[in-house]
């Protein structure tokens, strides 16, 4: 296995996902672990995560040295391998440098670690600090225009270093660099499929919840409905789904959700609860993200625990609340790590202090892609398994400020024209995530002769693997300006359509 530690960095998962989808097993253990337990795991190589600190902060994450002269190779990625480069006495110099993005390295020598990498390879970097110098024993591997120090090895010592992010999609080669240190170096072995964990989470689910019961929130996504399935699986009838409409939910998209529901899934408990009215007035004012969302997660809990009331006066038992809560819900949130930078609260992880149902969460270690492969293995329709992800705060993060009857008018029917013409152009299936935004703004058009001051509408289309990055979707010209026409003929209240070319990081996929 390979053991990551967390340095409370945005994509620590994402480097344990990796190895686990070359068939290696990977477990991320806190920074701070102690030798003694690094011993028990017996692990065939350690990496060192990124994270948000400056080896030079007060409190910045740290661990013990001493792992660094166990014999077991080490990869240090990003902070990692600035935190490798202060515990060997070379040189990193705070704040010196901000990259930010793609960013091309020139590879001196390719070595153990770059092996099979051209002289020029495009990479994804996201830090501050740099290393400026090593000891002689180290041997600078790669280098870019700005940074000296991009990668480097010490085969003696087994110790390997890389300043960008192998782990993310946008740096193409970042797998093979993984399993060269994995396979190359750790010679770890191929022992993990995704059959086995669904197998183990039906075991743990049984485990956790016993002869009780658990109300589940669903909302036709696929994190939610793999959730449920693997709920159900686990403990049968004993499963009782809630769709609930927020009032936030996209046009038509309520109906959609009950006819799957109750007529392909066939679950035998399935509820369907309007509490629109609810969550709209306890909305009412409220411009700032983080209110929204919290106020969005504690109503919901409240929605479920009535629901809870009502259902046990029939059924019995019901102690726990699932949720489709996957690994980038919490990792914003900052829920894994007390290093990690909070991005923002999503509703499924601000819960209240005081609840009377236990939370599960059955994929809260998991991926969008990996929980679309566990859909996969349990037969969940390909239609449900391939729907474009929508956050939990629905249209409510996708209103920048305050949140009314006529911006939810106008955003869900500009952004039901949008996800049509996607669809009719194929350009649906060949994006991660598709949806329009209502900007606070409003600016002068012209119509028919007339003046007009009317909303405007910002498009969003991106491609992305894990959620974790995001590019922005190259869609053609024609088919943009097929969209923003239909939208300001058809949409009333809006006069200017706009697309959004942002990459994440530095910007997230949704707006609030």
């Amino acid at each position: 296995m390979i053991l990551v530690l967390n340095f409370g960095a945005q994509y620590v998962h994402l480097i344990a996902r990796r190895i686990r989808e070359f068939g290696v097993y990977s477990e991320i253990l806190p920074c701070d672990v102690s030798l003694k337990e690094i011993g028990k795991l017996k692990p065939d190589g350690i990496i060192l995560s990124g994270g948000p600190a400056s080896v030079y902060e007060h409190n910045a994450p740290l661990m013990d040295r001493k792992i660094l002269g166990l014999g077991i190779p080490i990869l240090g990625i990003c902070y990692g391998l600035q935190l490798i480069g202060k515990f060997v006495n070379g040189e990193v110099l705070a704040g010196k440098l901000k990259e930010f993005g793609k960013k091309e390295i020139h590879v001196k020598k390719n070595g153990k670690l770059l092996k099979g990498l051209s002289k020029k390879e495009q990479v994804w970097m996201s830090h501050g600090d740099l290393v400026a110098k090593l000891p002689k024993d180290f041997e600078v591997l790669a280098s870019t225009d700005t940074c000296p120090i991009a990668a480097f090895e010490n085969n003696e010592r087994k110790i390997y270093g890389i300043q960008f992010h192998a782990e993310v999609a946008h740096t193409p080669k970042g797998n093979e660099i993984l399993k060269n240190f994995v396979f190359g170096i750790c010679k770890a072995k191929k022992d993990w499929h995704i059959k086995s964990v669904s197998k183990k989470l039906i075991k743990e689910i049984k485990k956790e919840v016993g002869k009780n019961s658990v109300i589940m929130g669903v909302s036709g996504g696929v994190d939610s409905t793999v959730a449920a399935t693997l709920l159900h699986k686990a403990i049968g009838s004993r499963l009782y789904c809630v769709f609930v409409d927020h009032g936030l939910i996209r046009k038509d998209e309520a109906d959609e959700v009950k006819n799957f529901f109750e007529k392909k899934l066939k679950f035998r408990h399935f509820y369907f609860v309007d509490a629109s009215h609810i969550f709209l007035e306890k909305l009412s004012g409220i411009t700032d993200p983080e209110e929204k969302r919290k106020i969005i997660g504690h109503t919901f809990i409240e929605v479920f625990e009535s629901k809870v009331i009502e259902l046990e006066k029939k059924h019995k038992g019901i102690k726990f609340l699932g949720q489709g809560t996957i690994y980038p819900d919490r990792i914003e949130s900052a829920q894994p790590s007390k290093y990690a930078s909070k991005i923002k609260s999503h509703h499924n992880v601000t819960l209240p202090e005081k609840m009377k149902l236990k939370v599960i969460e059955p994929l809260k270690e998991f991926y969008k892609d990996e929980v679309r492969k566990l859909g996969k293995e349990f037969r969940i329709p390909t239609e449900i398994l391939n729907r474009h992800p929508f956050p939990g705060p629905g249209l409510a993060i996708r209103i920048l400020g305050e949140i009314t009857e006529e911006r939810l008018r106008i955003l869900k029917e500009s952004d039901h024209i949008f996800i049509d013409e996607l669809k009719k152009s194929g350009y649906y299936g060949k994006t991660w995530q598709a949806f329009a935004a209502l900007l606070p703004v409003k600016a002068v058009g012209v119509m028919g002769d007339a003046r007009t001051y009317e909303y405007v509408i910002s498009l969003r289309a991106v491609t992305s693997i894990d959620a974790m990055t995001a590019d922005w979707a190259k869609l053609p010209y024609e088919l943009l300006e097929k969209i923003s026409t239909r939208i300001i003929n058809e949409v009333r209240g809006v006069n200017r359509v706009l697309y959004d070319v942002s990459q994440k990081p530095p910007a997230t996929i949704e707006y609030e």
